[in-house]
């Protein structure tokens, strides 16, 4: 009889044990998600730049953790949605040099300088010119390039355009394409952008492919050079480009001249303007006959911005990060058994660096109507930082306030400060008046787009805890408890 009894207090409790694993949660770990981010951001993924076989890799890497789960395809072509964008794949070799009358100093990639994205080839040592903002503006009465001859020589010019304006007129973006244009127009031959020296942390050397409209000029090298390259290049003219930039801003008025130095420029790079690419799209389908026509969208970027003749941007923090987040969420639906009423749709977007073209293209393409997502989460900067940002409250705060909550009752990590207008991946949604939420973490972008965004520089447990806070959020409101609300623009 004992035996009995034992036999089946031993059989209950197996039942009951089994009971509970079955209805435990599954949360979302650091673990599983700096795996991903291990992986993506390794060198055999070439800083995952669209067009990229690394980037190829890193889209397979995804569409197959989204089959593994059995996440329904929401691409044109199984999970992925294919378009067309500018690729340039610069490879050694990649020279710069300053040559003054006394010496000759040879330059370090990643160091001393890098190149844009969007650099051209080719190779010369040619004289510099020193062009302010390097603006062109005889409507304005302001032009960097009156009365100095840049043909056939280099120019150097501050990255950013001026903060002030002359008469109340806009500078326009003054992206790196537009500020080159400008200079071969002049009869230069290549540039040297550098940072505004006076800004109260000017910006490091970072790799960057957001470039601006235009054709590309392939045979125009294009460089983002160190402060310190900058001023021994103005050495020789007794100037510094503290004080250049100094000058310019107190008048208002252009300080061009010819330098003493010269420089020597060597890049090699192959441009394709129409490279193919992809964003990889997943989706669980919506439980309720009338709710499953509407869409809950979770996305991340998946891209970076590459290598450099082997100078690699690993893009950890930006935005490996994210995209593990996507993934480790569509996890934690399957793993956890919801069964959301709306449909849920997973989207790693290509080409955000380059300016947003892969959430733009989702949300024009989408097959059934972007007017049917009712909301839009985006993860970006997710691993690094000490506390938790929520971003466009101001556009959707009814969303914005169910995160609050859903962060008050938890791990109390999320910041009051927010903004309005969407932000990176969520603007294309807000401009349709989607209401949206920027998943962010505060302090979040010492490495940004620099060699040292590795997965080591992560915080672990803050990266789990707001992937947690976004997925509590994605399951809260496509499970019908979101009422979508018109965007505050």
């Amino acid at each position: 009889m004992k035996t009995l009894l034992l036999t089946l207090t031993l059989l209950l409790a197996s039942i009951i044990l089994n009971a509970q694993s079955i209805t435990e949660s599954y949360r979302i770990n650091k673990e599983a998600l700096l795996e991903n981010v291990r992986i993506l951001s390794s060198a055999e993924y070439g800083g995952r730049l669209p067009g990229s076989p690394g980037y190829n890799m890193a889209a397979k890497f995804a569409a197959d953790k989204f089959a593994g789960l059995g996440l329904k395809p929401a691409g044109d072509n199984g999970y992925f949605k294919f378009f067309n964008i500018e690729y340039n794949q610069i490879d050694t070799p990649a020279v710069f040099k300053v040559i003054t009358a006394t010496d000759t100093t040879n330059y370090e990639l990643g160091k001393d300088f890098v190149m844009r994205g969007f650099t051209g080839s080719n190779s010369f040592t040619l004289p510099v010119v020193f062009c302010g903002y390097g603006i062109s503006r005889p409507d304005l009465e302001y032009d960097d390039y009156a009365g100095v001859n840049v043909k056939n020589k280099i120019v150097m010019v501050f990255k950013y355009n001026p903060g002030w304006k002359v008469k109340d007129s806009s500078w326009g973006e003054g992206y790196p394409r537009e500020k080159s244009l400008t200079a071969i127009k002049h009869g230069a031959k290549g540039i040297l952008f550098v940072s505004l020296p006076n800004d109260k942390e000017p910006q490091p050397l970072i790799g960057s492919v957001l470039h601006g409209e235009g054709e590309q000029p392939v045979d125009f090298p294009q460089l983002h050079i160190s402060l310190e390259a900058a001023d021994k290049l103005l050495h020789g003219n007794g100037f510094t480009i503290k004080g250049c930039q100094t000058k310019i801003d107190e008048g208002k008025k252009p300080f061009s001249m010819n330098l003493a130095a010269k420089a020597m420029v060597e890049v090699n790079a192959h441009y394709e303007k129409n490279a193919g690419t992809m964003d990889v799209a997943g989706m669980i389908e919506g439980t309720d006959s009338v709710l499953k026509s509407e869409y809950v969208v979770i996305g991340a970027h998946l891209d970076h911005v590459g290598t450099q003749a082997g100078l690699l941007f690993p893009g950890a923090n930006d935005n490996a990060s994210g995209a593990s987040g996507v993934m480790e969420i569509a996890k934690a639906f399957v793993k956890n058994g919801i069964k959301p009423e709306r449909s849920v749709i997973f989207v790693l977007f290509a080409g955000e660096e380059q300016g947003l073209n892969g959430s733009k293209h989702f949300v024009e393409s989408w097959k059934n109507g972007y007017k049917n997502i009712t909301a839009m989460l985006n993860l970006d900067c997710v691993g690094y930082g000490d506390s938790i940002k929520v971003g466009n409250g101001k556009s959707a705060p009814n969303l914005w306030q169910i995160a609050r909550q859903i962060d008050e009752a938890g791990d109390k990590m999320m910041v009051a400060d927010t903004w309005n207008g969407g932000g990176a991946d969520a603007t294309p949604f807000h401009e349709k008046g989607i209401p949206c939420l920027y998943f962010v973490t505060t302090n979040s972008y010492d490495h940004l787009h620099q060699p040292s965004d590795k997965v080591e520089t992560l915080n672990p447990d803050l990266y789990e805890r707001i992937v947690n806070l976004a997925y509590k959020t994605a399951v809260d409101i496509s499970a019908g408890n979101y009422k979508r609300e018109n965007v505050i623009k």
